[in-house]
């Protein structure tokens, strides 16, 4: 079996499964539940004493499909490993504190000849952008597979084919992984998040890296909904300066559903 391990447990969110799943449960009880059985989910990726109150508001969204959903697919951003394209894992299996998820081979299979689409293992060696959403994950369903994709240099049509490949029904949920704005005065983050997420709100699909560091795969899941005639509910909206950071260099975080 090959496994892809944990890269930033310890870091980005606690390394004991006990205190995991103590933290995540009481991000979940804090932040607000609104059921609405949603086709994707955008959550930011920061360590959890920034972001993990703003991810939970997404995740509560699947209060009551823990059975329904039977398989993730999962794209972030790569911040360590410049990609041209979606590269897919050569793991199968993705561990964290809580236990093993298994990758999924036919969808794999369904997009390896995609010509978007590339293998790199080193790219998901260490990238944090998937693998802090798979606690919430494991904590909100049942058993499930993941597609956990990787997006780098790629054009909205690229990810949406991808999607498109992928899309099934009610048992697959997307999830789309990205902070927003970096590095800006708290007022100013605010500021431009806000008009950031009106964007997403009307499905804009040329979001750039200023505005959101998951652009990419993020452009291509709001072209598939839109083509899908799907709507989007803004869950939560706030920034480092809100949770455990300073005012003066502020990172934004937003949760949305699509459904």
């Amino acid at each position: 079996m090959n496994i892809r391990y944990p890269a930033v447990a310890g870091s980005f969110y606690p390394e004991s499964a006990e205190v995991l799943q103590k933290t995540v449960n009481q991000l979940l009880k804090s932040a607000p539940v609104k059921p609405c059985h949603p086709k994707a989910l955008i959550a930011p990726h920061a360590g959890y004493k920034y972001s993990g109150e703003i991810a939970a508001a997404a995740y509560n969204t699947l209060s009551d499909m823990a059975n329904t959903i039977q398989k993730v697919v999962l794209l972030g951003p790569s911040h360590r490993v410049p990609l041209r394209g979606i590269a897919l894992t050569d793991c199968d299996t993705f561990q964290t504190p809580l236990g093993d998820i298994p990758v999924d081979p036919d969808a794999l299979d369904k997009i390896f000849t995609i010509p978007s689409v590339t293998i790199s293992g080193q790219a998901h060696a260490w990238e944090h952008s998937i693998e802090v959403h798979l606690p919430f994950l494991q904590q909100m369903l049942n058993a499930f597979s993941l597609v956990p994709l990787l997006v780098g240099e790629a054009s909205p049509e690229d990810v949406c084919e991808v999607l498109t490949a992928l899309w099934g029904e009610e048992e697959t949920l997307i999830v789309v992984s990205t902070d927003l704005s970096h590095y800006h005065q708290y007022e100013k983050a605010q500021q431009l998040d806000y008009i950031t997420t009106e964007a997403i709100e009307h499905f804009t699909t040329h979001l750039n890296g200023n505005q959101a560091c998951g652009c990419n795969p993020l452009n291509g899941l709001l072209l598939a909904a839109k083509q899908h005639g799907l709507h989007l509910t803004t869950l939560d909206l706030r920034n480092s300066g809100d949770t455990a950071g300073p005012k003066d260099h502020v990172v934004g975080y937003g949760a949305y559903a699509i459904h």
